[in-house]
Formats: C-alpha cells, sequence, structure tokens
C-alpha cells in the first residue's frame, strides 16, 4: 500500500515508481506552494495579462524591438533570472519556484517561447558548462535581460539525429581562434540574439559547443522564418563562414558537446510540460467563459452534455498532468540539495540530479504537449465557427501548440528513450527489474487473489495502480526475452511500452495527489479532485490495456499469447465507474469558477 505516512522519506530514483511504491511524505503536490511560490506566480501570471495578452497581435507581426524590450521588462521583475545563483546576478531560487515561473509564463503565446528559450537553452549551457571567467562574462547579462540568448543546434539535415552536423571548427594557424564553417536552423531567438551556444565539429569529429557574439567575424543570420504558428517568436537560420570565434569560447571540454546538448534538454523537457501546462490553463479558461456566454437553442452551451464532456476532460488531463509535473520537480529539487550537501558545485548538483530523472522529463514532455494540444483542439470545437477565426485568441493557441510535439526531441524519440534509459538503468544494476517481473510471471501462472476486499480509503485505486505496474513489467519482460537485441529495432513496441508508463507514472501522480489533499483537507473538500483522479484512472486502465495487447500480439503467439492476455486482462481490470456524472460535476465547477481555478 501507498504510505500515508507523513514523516520524511527518501524520494524514489530515475524511474524507480515502476517497482516501488510511492510515499506521501516524499510527494510535493501543487497545494503545497509556499508563500512566496504563490506571489512568484501571482506576479507572472499578472505579467503576463498586463504586458504580453494585450498586444499578442503586435507581437505575432514580429515588431521590431517589441520582443527584446518585453523580455528586457521580464528581466527587470527577476522573471530571467529564477534559477541563476545569486553571484552571478540571479535570484537563485529553488526548482519548483523555477517551475512554477516556467508555468506561470507558459499562457503567453509567443512570448512564452522565446522567453523560455532565453532562460533554458540560450542561458543554461553557459551556466552549468562554461568556466568562471565565462559565466561572470554572460550570466548577469543574461539574467537581467540586457543580453539574450539562443542556441544553435540543429542543421538543415541533423535534427532528432544532432551529432550528425556538418559544421566544422578548425583551430586557426596563430592558435588563437576556431574557425567555424556550417549552418544552422530553427534557431529561436535568432534574429534578436546577443549570444548564442553553437555546436561544430572540431577536425570534423570532436563535437564541441561554442559561445559565438553576434557582430563576430564571418557570423550571419537568414531572414524570419514564416512558420504555422508561435509567428512572434523569431525563428532563422546561422550562417557561419571563415566564422572566428576565440579560443577561450569553447564552452565545456572538447569533444563532450553532447554532454552539454543531452544535458541541458533534460532540464528542457520538464520546463517544457511547465510552460504548456500553462498554456492549457488559459485555453481552458478562455474556452468555459465562452461556453457560459454563448447561446444555442435559447441555452449557454455550457448547459449542454457534450460540451460539460469536453470542458471535464481538458480540466481532467490538465490536472494530472500538474500532479506528475511537481512530483518529479520536487525529486529533481531534492536530489540537488542532496548533491550540493555531498560537495557538488552548484551546475553539477543540478544537472546530476535532471540526470537522474531524465526519464521523467522525457515522459513529461510527451504528456505535456499532448495535453496542450488537446485542449486547444477541443477548446476550438467549444468555439465553433468562431474558433477558426482569428479574432479569437483560442486560433491562436492552436496553432501556438503544435510545435511542443516536435521540439525538445520530437515526442516518438521521446517516447523511445523513456524505455531505453528504464532498459539502461536496469542493464547497470541502477533498477532492479528482473525481480519484480519474475514475481509478476510466476503470479501469471498462479490462481488469482480473490482475498478479502480491504476498506480502506483509496485501497481499490492504489490495488489498480500496483497491477497496471504489473502490466508494465509483464509486456516489457516478455518484450525483451522473445526480442533480445532486436528489441532496440521494434520501434512500435518500445513505443506501447512507453505509452503504458506514461499513463502509469501520471494516473499514479494523481492518486498521491488525490490522497494527500484529503489528507489535509478531508474527503468532502477533496469530491471533485476525487472525480477527476477516478475518471483519469478508469480511462487509463483501457489505454494501458490497448498498448500492451498491441505489443504483445507483434511478438508472442499460441499459448504464451493466450496466457498473456489473461494477465493482461487481469491487471488492467477495474470496476464500472459512472465517468458521465463525475464529468458533470467537474464541469460544473468549471463553470462556477469561470475557468480553471484548481
Amino acid at each position: 500500500m501507498i504510505d500515508m505516512e507523513t514523516s520524511n522519506q527518501k524520494p524514489l530514483l530515475g524511474g524507480e515508481w515502476i517497482i516501488k511504491e510511492s510515499t506521501l511524505a516524499s510527494t510535493f503536490i501543487p497545494e503545497e506552494f509556499n508563500e512566496e511560490q504563490q506571489m512568484v506566480k501571482d506576479m507572472c501570471d499578472q505579467f503576463i495579462d498586463t504586458e504580453i495578452l494585450p498586444i499578442v497581435d503586435r507581437i505575432d507581426k514580429l515588431e521590431a524591438g517589441l520582443m527584446p524590450s518585453l523580455m528586457e521588462k521580464a528581466g527587470e521583475q527577476g522573471l530571467l533570472s529564477t534559477s541563476c545563483p545569486e553571484e552571478y546576478g540571479g535570484l537563485g531560487k529553488d526548482f519548483i519556484t523555477s517551475t512554477i515561473v516556467n508555468e506561470a509564463l507558459g499562457g503567453g503565446y509567443s512570448f512564452s517561447v522565446a522567453i523560455a528559450a532565453h532562460t533554458g537553452i540560450g542561458t543554461l549551457p553557459i551556466l552549468y558548462f562554461g568556466t568562471d571567467e565565462q559565466k561572470q562574462k554572460y550570466i548577469p547579462k543574461l539574467a537581467s535581460g540586457e543580453w539574450k540568448g539562443a542556441y544553435g543546434l540543429t542543421e538543415p539535415n541533423s535534427g532528432s539525429d544532432a551529432l550528425s552536423a556538418k559544421t566544422t571548427a578548425v583551430l586557426s594557424t596563430d592558435g588563437q581562434h576556431y574557425i567555424l564553417n556550417g549552418q544552422k536552423c530553427w534557431i529561436t531567438n535568432g534574429g534578436f540574439a546577443d549570444v548564442y551556444t553553437v555546436f561544430a565539429k572540431i577536425d570534423g569529429e570532436k563535437f564541441t559547443g561554442f559561445i559565438v557574439e553576434r557582430g563576430t567575424e564571418g557570423f550571419t543570420q537568414g531572414p524570419e522564418e514564416h512558420k504555422m504558428g508561435i509567428k512572434g517568436s523569431s525563428t532563422v537560420q546561422l550562417y557561419f563562414q571563415d566564422c572566428k570565434v576565440p579560443v577561450g569560447n569553447v564552452l565545456g571540454e572538447i569533444g563532450k558537446g553532447h554532454v552539454i546538448a543531452f544535458n541541458v534538454l533534460n532540464i528542457g523537457r520538464l520546463k517544457l510540460c511547465a510552460a504548456t501546462l500553462g498554456g492549457a490553463k488559459r485555453a481552458t479558461t478562455v474556452s468555459v467563459q465562452y461556453a457560459k456566454t454563448r447561446e444555442q437553442f435559447k441555452l449557454p452551451i455550457a448547459k449542454f452534455g457534450a460540451i460539460k464532456h469536453k470542458m471535464a476532460e481538458m480540466a481532467i488531463k490538465m490536472w494530472v498532468c500538474e500532479a506528475g509535473l511537481y512530483r518529479a520537480a520536487k525529486w529533481i529539487d531534492d536530489k540537488e540539495h542532496a548533491l550540493l550537501q555531498e560537495g557538488k558545485t552548484f551546475a553539477q548538483a543540478l544537472l546530476g540530479a535532471a540526470e537522474e530523472y531524465a526519464i521523467e522529463c522525457a515522459i513529461l514532455k510527451v504528456f505535456g504537449s499532448e495535453v496542450l494540444d488537446f485542449v486547444v483542439d477541443e477548446g476550438v470545437q467549444i468555439h465553433g465557427g468562431n474558433g477558426f477565426s482569428d479574432e479569437y485568441q483560442i486560433s491562436k493557441g492552436y496553432r501556438d501548440s503544435r510545435i511542443n510535439r516536435i521540439y525538445e526531441g520530437t515526442n516518438e524519440i521521446n517516447r523511445l528513450l523513456t524505455v531505453d534509459m528504464v532498459l539502461k538503468r536496469a542493464m547497470k544494476g541502477k533498477l532492479d527489474l528482473m525481480t519484480p517481473a519474475m514475481a509478476v510471471q510466476k503470479e501469471l501462472m498462479s490462481i488469482p487473489d480473490f482475498g478479502d476486499t480491504d476498506d480502506a480509503a483509496f485501497a481499490k485505486e492504489i490495488k489498480y495502480i500496483k497491477n497496471f505496474k504489473k502490466a508494465i513489467l509483464m509486456v516489457a519482460g516478455a518484450a525483451v526475452q522473445k526480442l533480445m537485441m532486436q528489441l532496440e529495432k521494434e520501434q512500435e513496441v518500445l513505443m506501447n511500452i512507453a505509452d503504458m508508463a506514461i499513463e502509469v507514472f501520471h494516473t499514479e501522480s494523481a492518486l498521491l495527489r488525490v490522497m494527500k489533499l484529503t489528507q489535509k483537507n478531508g474527503e468532502a473538500a477533496t469530491s471533485i479532485e476525487t472525480d477527476i483522479m477516478r475518471t483519469y484512472l478508469y480511462d487509463a486502465a483501457d489505454r494501458i490495456n490497448k498498448a500492451g495487447k498491441d505489443a504483445l500480439n507483434s511478438f508472442a503467439d499460441g499459448d504464451e499469447l493466450r496466457m498473456m492476455h489473461i494477465g493482461l486482462k487481469r491487471f488492467t481490470k477495474v470496476d464500472p465507474y459512472n465517468t458521465k456524472e463525475a464529468r458533470r460535476r467537474i464541469a460544473d465547477k468549471l463553470v462556477a469558477d469561470d475557468g480553471y481555478k484548481f
């Protein structure tokens, strides 16, 4: 059973939730934000409401100088420096607070993209991998917004396969510069940034990071790209033609550029989830408010069951996403503090923490981006024909959301990474998958336990999630045994297993959140949140079952397949639940609150 004790408990290691039970004590929920964190959130919300939303049309037209000036305003309020140490002009706040900032600023359309790129991939590579001299030179100006940051990794022929980049760097004859030649594309903030982290291969093979400043000889940029969405976000190509970069601007170790790129992406994935959640909350509120005022057949459409279903499902997915996001953010925060106590540097601590929970970061990126896509799509549908008009915000949200499933690693790549990282952890002895997987195999051969039902609060739900985890272990274990070294080529199977893991992580996160809220506020005060959790769990059981069946059907047959189908049915069985009425109650709360106010 999930531990209800509130004493200090060690948080789970990355991926460990698949085989171990979580404790309430080690689970953080958004309802536990402290006063300062809530103030930071309110300040960010106010900034979006007053500085960004009134001028989104001007932003989308890429009005010259507008985006840089807005970023400077954000810098003046400390919104760019949350996670930067005080010694470099930052605020030195914890990881939870920086996640809150990412979420709250996520509802600012193109501005959200610009600021996320600046504070993430534009700043963090230098902060984490720069020399003291480099950090002293660049971080204070990036933290204040005086300088803007960008990141040059992708090339026309190397996207997901970033290490196949063709940009080269050759040491000059006098040994003072590296001469860069090549091209980068899809560079966010590229049109106005002052500082760029650029990756190139020294001598054509040593993948290395460089800090390149605007105005460097041989460094030019192309025109603004015309995009489907995030039109106000500057996106250009970068060109390097005998570009002279001082040797002192090498970032990190020569030949270790991949360490920078991949570690920064771990953090970026969680931050992206936060930003998509912020965007989804605003899109839901806009849609609820529209449904309350739009009348058809002499009634507001918010009173119709079909619309209630849509609004409720939007809220359910966001609430569950939020539970998973802050659960993982706290794990990263705790790990960072533990590493600092061990004597690690600031950079080593956060990078180590992000690496520990890289599995969860990949899961969150996938889930958050797909939740936002769902929310804005349903939002357009609620708006009907008006949702297709530029006059309504929801159309902008719809167009802007689509990119989130592509950058920071496509969702397909992140699904594959999720399973790959779990298996690699198991092979390195960091995660004991074999013992519980063998136990599940043994259970499959035994008679099901129909013992007395536990009447404790949420006992059923706890059991369901235990069984969901067994389903993952059964399918993944069988896939490893059957396919062995061929498994990495069976991407469809890997994505099936990833989908099972994504569902289980978020279902468990939702349950833990409800249990903690119930413990704090009582059953009656948590009834709507319980509706959310139970509705999501009920539907998740079917999705886990479907993903599991699809995987098993692709590599098993005969009696083995029949036995595992029976096991999968057993592990994903849940009692009937009236989700229609639950969704109606959730929708009624949204209407009463005039939007998403959980």
